[in-house]
């Protein structure tokens, strides 16, 4: 558990928690743990308040899988990314003059989380996220426009959580939830 701090007997936070859940959940998915042993220890994880209590319940999983980032640079033109296409759990998207059109909508999004970094010192950016998507913005620094984003008001719990930062010059980033 790479997130949780050092003190054995420091409390764990809801982020440890969720994280301790969701690699129960992909070994369980992997079949190393079978469905009994995922039920005793979802109720340890979701019982425990310590690190040491949290460690002891993830013992003897395999490793995490580093997470899959991938890279979509452009000097110029179009970067387009649409239809059925898998989505990475980090999403680099560099482009130093060109226009970036990604559509998340009909993608194959396995990650609860998806980071999406945008270096465009002179591109535009238009992002669709999924209907039910849960989108942050905070930490995109923009140097000319506001980004646009006007968040969906009855989203549905569940979705997945896309976190677009990084650095835009001159262009703008416009998103947009899908209509399905």
């Amino acid at each position: 558990m790479t997130s949780l701090p050092e003190d054995p007997l420091s409390l764990i936070s809801e982020d440890d928690r969720d994280t301790a859940v969701n690699r129960l959940q992909e070994a369980y998915a992997e079949g190393h743990i079978s469905h009994e042993e995922m039920d005793e220890r979802l109720h340890q994880v979701l019982t425990v308040t310590t690190r040491a209590e949290l460690v002891s319940a993830m013992a003897s999983l395999p490793a995490e899988k580093p997470p899959t980032t991938s890279t979509i640079a452009a000097a110029s033109g179009w970067i387009r990314r649409g239809g059925a296409w898998r989505v990475p759990r980090i999403l680099k998207v560099e482009s130093a003059y060109g226009k970036v059109d990604l559509d998340l909508s009909r993608a194959v999004i396995e990650h609860p989380v998806v980071d999406i970094e945008l270096q465009l010192p002179y591109g535009r950016a238009r992002i669709t996220v999924p209907r039910d998507a849960i989108v942050e913005i905070e930490d995109l620094r923009s140097e000319w426009k506001d980004p646009r984003y006007k968040p969906r008001r009855h989203s549905r719990p569940g979705g997945p959580r896309i976190r677009i930062f990084g650095a835009m010059g001159y262009g703008r980033l416009k998103i947009r939830h899908a209509w399905r």
